[in-house]
């Protein structure tokens, strides 16, 4: 079965144009992050967790280094040179977002401590202000519970009705039910670009075409996107797109929200504080422009300036290239796997990022994850935070391989072998 890591061309334009060759030298890569050198259980590391959390390059590390030992100071007002260059430092990151997902301004690019904090931010400040009783959220099967509990909540809160377009046996959204569920009083439309538990990539510029005319907002959960696709939010038609840092090889507790200008100068301020304010008194307060209204207290600064340089690898790395390359190891992990007794594979979209859910008969995935384990490759076991899916496709929990810019085609044959080897151990 083929499958591919690329979204369809309606949605990221470009994807395939480079092939893994001279322009992709995977060692150079490799040696670009030191905690891949080492062993584990005296074996050398296999990591293929990075749907979960990705590992960092020297650029990211070298950083934040730079930061704390040169330059940190608390920014924005600071009139001081270390102010002045922290802030700079900071904004800079802002701008390499802009860059990397091709945003009309940096005064879209909110920072945030990653997906779940942007999705969160969206119901608290949009919702409340424009979902009330009667009114419907659609999301759907496939989604993050970060991508779903937001939603409960403010539903529960404004009397609204959450609607969830189911998915088929492949793992792909049924846009005839997704037509079927859209509303005059559909009021947005929430949907993961990359589903985290089944690499399926959503056609996400053509939902959001359908959402726009039902008259809904499109927002857009990029955390697993963001890694392996060339994201343009102005091409894909959304009004708000999330991804974390952790995802694209940069620090933890950082992501970003973009957000139309129009949408975030109409949105209330969700927490109160410094920073997010033009002037306070007793008698009232009036608040800073976007992106600073929803940036309250003292910032991430570290952790904004390891975002950025993480962005700037990828974008240095290219990600048609690196989309290319992982292509490559999913279509191998996918043909090997196959051959594996017993093996099931969760999610056979047509067009799929690098993960590979699957069951093992009669071996609970989490002692599959303990038997990789020992033989030094790291995968993740679980339900992967997406309950529904799981019960979708009747598995308490699947085990998880995911590959990433590193990853080599030795190490899937090395996943492959031990997953062998665990059929033998448990009979």
């Amino acid at each position: 079965m083929a499958m591919t890591l690329a979204a369809s061309a309606e949605d990221t334009e470009d994807t395939r144009e480079a092939a893994p060759g001279p322009t992709y030298d995977l060692d150079r890569v490799r040696a670009d992050f030191p905690i891949l050198a080492q062993k584990v259980h005296g074996r050398p590391l296999v990591y293929l967790d990075n749907a979960a959390s990705t590992q960092k390059p020297r650029a990211v590390m070298d950083a934040i280094a730079a930061c704390y030992g040169e330059y940190y100071a608390n920014v924005e007002r600071g009139v001081h040179t270390l102010s002045q260059r922290s802030t700079a430092a900071r904004e800079g990151a802002r701008e390499a977002v802009r860059r990397f997902l091709n945003a009309p301004s940096a005064e879209e690019v909110v920072f945030v401590r990653g997906t779940t904090e942007a999705i969160n931010l969206v119901a608290a400040s949009w919702g409340r202000r424009h979902v009330g009783p009667g009114d419907e959220v659609l999301i759907t099967e496939l989604e993050h519970h970060s991508n779903i509990v937001p939603w409960q909540l403010l539903c529960e809160e404004r009397g609204a009705l959450l609607r969830v377009a189911p998915i088929d046996d492949r793992g792909e959204v049924i846009l005839e039910e997704l037509d079927r569920l859209l509303s005059p009083r559909t009021r947005l439309v929430a949907v993961a670009h990359v589903s985290n538990a089944l690499g399926t990539v959503n056609p996400v510029r053509e939902i959001a075409a359908r959402a726009h005319e039902a008259g809904a907002v499109v927002l857009v959960d990029g955390a697993q996107a963001a890694p392996h696709l060339r994201v343009d939010v102005q091409a894909l038609g959304c009004d708000f797109y999330a991804f974390s840092g952790h995802k694209v090889y940069g620090p933890s507790g950082i992501g970003a929200l973009w957000g139309r200008r129009e949408l975030l100068e109409a949105m209330p301020p969700w927490q109160g504080g410094g920073g997010m304010i033009r002037t306070v008194s007793f008698a009232g307060t009036t608040y800073a422009p976007p992106p600073h209204r929803f940036e309250a207290g003292t910032p991430a600064i570290e952790a904004a300036v390891g975002f950025g340089a993480a962005l700037n690898y990828l974008t240095a790395l290219g990600l048609p290239a690196v989309g290319a390359w992982e292509a490559e190891l999913l279509a191998l992990a996918t043909e090997r796997m196959a051959a594996v007794p017993g093996l099931r594979l969760i999610g056979t979209a047509k067009e799929k990022a690098a993960v590979l859910s699957f069951t093992l008969e009669r071996i609970h995935p989490h002692d599959v994850g303990t038997v990789l384990d020992r033989e030094g490759i790291a995968v993740r076991a679980g339900h992967h935070c997406a309950q529904p899916v799981m019960e979708r496709f009747g598995v308490p929990a699947t085990t998880r391989a995911s590959f990433g810019l590193y990853n080599t085609r030795e190490e899937v044959e090395a996943l492959v072998a031990a997953l062998h080897r665990a059929r033998k151990l448990f009979g």
